[in-house]
């Protein structure tokens, strides 16, 4: 332990961290992250201190929206919605909507984070208060922790298939088990879980080279898998409708109902990447290059990986007999040792990315966001590794049920919380922000509010979040009763709880004004118009040590 010289009627700051062990900007070289003399160590680390430089183009965002969409689960969702029982055209028109949607709220989402250099959790202290942004933080951060697990299964039955066909003798780890998978699951289980470990130990500089490859990678293997399929079945045997033929015909406005809820399946689908992607936005060089990133990512990227997946799955059916609809399982049928290898790996490939991008890094900066001084941004994202083990994520992912009551709740509270953030940011702040002032526990910042919590950003979060959750459980229980069957609403409950979170949020900000604006200020502010985090900074001091200071006395 050393003792660091306190500045004039500071605080006696010491430090329990040798300078080798200085935890680094989210795996940039160490000064990275603008950690000022006046930031809290209570509130700051290397991790979460705005960056001196944002350097991702609009190609790494592009590649960052690749990796989240090139998945199993990307594959599967874009399958069931051409099996709605509505006519293509209507499913493309659906799609079109849906994910222009996504695109323009993540543009909302982005801006504030790629202004000021800061992480989603940090941005939400000038909208919930200092302390009150650990609330949002935690909620994302366990719906991230959960999902990391069932990704992590998923890549591992690919990994499975492999070694079982390369490994015979490897069958027999399927007679035993622990805790309710296989011997062979929890030896493909540990293998991803280390390799995605490994790659996130990297720092977020090997995570943008990974998804840099992994996008276009799985895109070519895509491809190659759908050109062989349509020259065994015949292009005059695909067919874009890939619903039951016996299905009776839902009528006009069967078909307007089924639109929208295929709208609702895409923008839920996004929604939490959408959400933290303030966490990605960050690193981009230009609010510009985010946009673009977000248009060819998004919209462009989107629509190309639904047609291929439409065009995939349909050959099936005059190839094997039967629709399929799971990618892995279409590569087993296919049942040639390179295919299989081929294939195997390279829906490992993307269902890492998918991991390491989605629930990797939001509970990296959102568990260090609770405690800066304590849990680094590589140690939250271990919390979520060793935490995803733990909820056995392969007994209730097969259980709709367990995953409805259980992650059905918080990702209900997904909406309310964005739509917040979106009221707090453009509406009562006007888009202006002081940076440093999100890095002080004084009782007299800008952001403390009462005793660190906007009383109006959780009254909020409470009053949209209560309906919303309300609207996601109990369709579905009175229709599992005998009941009506609403639990269609479901789809919609991302438009609910952010209409509700953004309307109630402005009503409480005229009623009762809490958010600054700084009208009039200019010095350290980002006013939504100058671009990057280093046009609303002074002139950057050096980083305040080599070491990770911890303060032992409150500030006054």
């Amino acid at each position: 332990m050393t003792e660091i010289a306190p500045p004039p009627g500071g605080p006696r700051i010491t430090t329990h961290t040798a300078p080798q062990d200085l935890v680094e900007a989210a795996g940039h070289p160490v000064g990275s992250g603008n950690m000022k003399p006046e930031y809290d160590v209570r509130l700051a680390n290397e991790d979460l201190a705005p960056l001196k430089k944002q350097k991702w183009s609009w190609y790494n965002i592009f590649a960052f929206w690749m990796s989240d969409v090139h998945s199993v689960g990307g594959y599967v969702t874009a399958g069931s919605l051409f099996a709605l029982g509505i006519a293509a055209w209507q499913v493309l028109v659906a799609l079109v909507v849906g994910i222009v949607i996504v695109q323009v709220f993540t543009n909302l989402v982005a801006k504030p984070s790629q202004k000021t250099g800061v992480p989603y959790p940090v941005v939400n202290r000038a909208i919930f208060g200092i302390k009150g942004a650990n609330v949002p933080a935690i909620i994302r951060g366990i719906i991230a922790i959960a999902w990391y697990g069932v990704q992590t299964f998923l890549a591992a039955q690919s990994l499975n298939i492999i070694f079982l066909k390369f490994i015979p003798g490897s069958a027999a780890l399927l007679d035993y088990s622990f805790l309710g998978l296989s011997a062979l699951g929890w030896i493909s289980y540990g293998i991803l879980w280390v390799a995605q470990v490994a790659l996130f130990w990297n720092g977020m500089e090997v995570i943008r080279r990974f998804i840099d490859w992994a996008g276009p990678a799985v895109y070519v293997v895509m491809i190659i898998l759908a050109v062989y399929l349509v020259s065994q079945a015949g292009w005059e045997n695909i067919s874009f409708d890939l619903s039951d033929p016996n299905t009776p015909d839902v009528g006009f406005w069967g078909g307007i109902g089924l639109m929208f809820m295929a709208i609702g399946i895409v923008v839920s689908y996004f929604s939490g990447p959408m959400l933290n992607f303030g966490d990605f936005a960050r690193y981009g060089r230009s609010f510009a290059a985010v946009k673009k990133g977000n248009f060819w990512g998004l919209p462009v990227n989107f629509l190309f990986f639904s047609l291929l997946t439409v065009i995939t799955a349909s050959a099936t059916v005059p190839v094997f007999g039967e629709l399929i609809t799971d990618p892995i399982h279409t590569v087993e049928r296919i049942d040639t040792p390179f295919a299989i290898l081929l294939g195997g790996l390279t829906f490992v490939t993307a269902t890492v990315g998918i991991n390491i991008v989605a629930n990797f890094i939001a509970p990296a900066f959102d568990f260090s966001n609770v405690a800066p001084n304590k849990i680094s941004w590589r140690m939250g994202g271990m919390i979520a590794a060793v935490g995803s083990v733990f909820l056995l994520p392969w007994n209730w992912y097969s259980n709709a049920t367990a995953i409805h009551y259980s992650l059905g709740v918080l990702a209900a509270l997904i909406g309310p919380l964005f739509g917040i953030l979106i009221a707090g940011y453009y509406i009562a702040a006007h888009q202006r922000i002081k940076t440093d002032e999100m890095f002080s526990m004084s009782e007299t910042g800008a952001y403390w509010y009462r005793k660190g919590y906007n009383p109006n950003g959780i009254k909020a979060l409470l009053w949209a979040g209560i309906p919303t959750i309300a609207l996601a459980v109990f369709p579905k229980m009175i229709a599992d009763m005998g009941g009506f069957d609403l639990s269609w609403i479901g789809n919609f409950t991302w438009f609910i709880g952010c209409g509700l979170g953004f309307g109630l949020f402005v009503l409480f900000e005229r009623l009762d004004p809490r958010v600054p604006s700084f009208a009039g200020e200019t010095e350290g502010i980002s006013d939504g118009v100058r671009d990057g985090a280093a046009a609303t900074t002074d002139a950057e001091p050096p980083a305040i040590s080599t070491e990770v200071p911890i303060v032992t006395e409150p500030r006054a």
